[in-house]
Parts: C-alpha cells; structure tokens; sequence
C-alpha cells in the first residue's frame, strides 16, 4: 500500500468509528443519568441507586423496566424476611411471639403472591396505576407486620428494608403515570 493510500485509509477509518464510539459513551451517560433523574424523585435516593446501579438490567432499562427491578428487589427482600421467619418460629416458645411471627408470615406471603405479581403483571401491560397499588401495599404489609408485635420486633431490619424497597418503587412507578 503506498503511503498516500495509507493515510487516506486511518483517516477514512477514525472518521467513521469515532463517531460511534462517541454515540456509546452518550447512551452509557444517558442510562447513568437517567438512574440519578429516577432516584431523585424517591423517598430513599441512595438505596434506588444503589440497587439499580448494582442490576446490569439497568444498563438497558426505560423507567418501567426500573421500576421491574425495583420490584424483584421486593421479592428478594419479602423472600429473606420469610426465611427468618421460619428460623425464628423454629425456635421460638412463646406464644405471642409464635402469633406474630405466623401473621407476619401471612403477610410476606401476600406480598409475594399477590403485591408483587400485581405490580409485575401491571407493569408489563402498561398500567403503572396498578403497579403503583402493588408496590405500597407491599410497604403496608412490612409495617403492619413491625407493629404486630408487644414489645421489640425480631424483623426490624427486614421489614424497613421491605418497606423502604417497595416505597421507593412505588415512587418510580408514579412517574409513568
């Protein structure tokens, strides 16, 4: 290749890949800020982003489909409060203790079956509305369970961290309304 040729080739060749590589760079900033832009307009801006940096789903994601890791978020949370449930009604003698663990149980359980595959289902069809319901009736859930207890909770930690998750999700969800 003579060395005219050689020029006009590197020359032709950045010309058509810089651009490109540019356009990349905008889009990884566009879905960074767009994160930032969401969690912003929630109760609890550092766990938002947290959790959603933290999902490599987000890279890709629309505020709906935030908004769907969010509510997998749930699922994680409801899911961790019930397996300690069931270790601390393993071990547990007392019988108001034992009632409150059975009825927060129950409730994680509802989360799970019905708030949160009410908030997925929602949000695939398009109807933030419902999904919205789904993801606070998931914070009631994890504060009711914190009250029904006489005295200390053994599930502080897991029902605000529940409660924080599904609030800050109904918070994304409200902005597709």
């Amino acid at each position: 290749m003579k060395p005219l040729s050689l020029i006009f080739y590197t020359v032709a060749i950045a010309t058509i890949s810089l651009p490109a590589a540019t356009n990349c760079r905008v889009v990884l900033l566009n879905k960074a800020n767009l994160i930032e832009e969401t969690c912003k307009q929630t109760p609890h801006q550092n766990l938002c982003i947290q959790y959603l940096s933290s999902d490599p789903r987000s890279a890709d994601a629309d505020i709906a489909g935030l908004a769907l890791i969010m509510v997998n978020v749930i699922k994680t949370k409801a899911n961790n409060a019930l397996d300690k449930i069931q270790q601390l009604l393993q071990g547990s003698h007392e019988h108001s203790q034992k009632e409150a663990l059975s009825s927060c149980a129950g409730r994680y359980k509802t989360i799970l079956e019905a708030d949160v595959a009410q908030a997925i289902a929602a949000l695939q069809k398009g109807d933030p509305k419902f999904a919205e319901d789904g993801a606070n009736d998931a914070a009631v859930e994890a504060t009711s369970c914190e009250n029904g207890f006489s005295g200390k909770s053994p599930l502080t930690s897991e029902n605000n961290a529940t409660h924080d998750v599904a609030v800050t999700t109904g918070a994304i969800v409200r902005q597709l309304l």
